[in-house]
């Protein structure tokens, strides 16, 4: 049991934090930095060479090809294999558990058990 407690990955969602601190304006405006950095230069949108070729500057050099293609394609919404500047964004977003437990209770909130 040991070796599996060693393997768990801890996340810290940093976004609320970062939301309070920064305001939600230039939360927006970081996370689009950050695809920035990630995005193919010609293309304009992150594609699988541009998130391989600059994943380390994530942190990221230890994920498989496999590990960065389903990145891809779980916040691929058009279906185009790469990333827009709003798919980057959107993904973002529902990967921070905080800020999806907030917009599920306010959609609660709002619209009851209707949704």
């Amino acid at each position: 049991m040991a070796e599996a407690e060693q393997n768990d990955v801890v996340f810290e969602d940093f976004f609320p934090s970062m939301i309070e601190r920064l305001g939600a304006d230039q939360f927006i405006a970081e996370l689009c930095n950050g695809f920035s950095l990630l995005m193919d230069q010609q293309t304009g949108l992150i594609t699988f060479q541009s998130l391989k070729r600059n994943s380390s500057l994530l942190g990221l050099q230890d994920l498989s090809d496999d590990e960065l293609s389903c990145m891809l394609r779980e916040g691929d919404l058009d279906g185009d294999g790469a990333l827009n500047q709003s798919e980057f964004c959107v993904l973002m977003c529902r990967l921070s558990p905080t800020i999806m437990n907030s917009s599920r209770r306010l959609s609660e909130e709002t619209f009851g058990n209707q949704c």
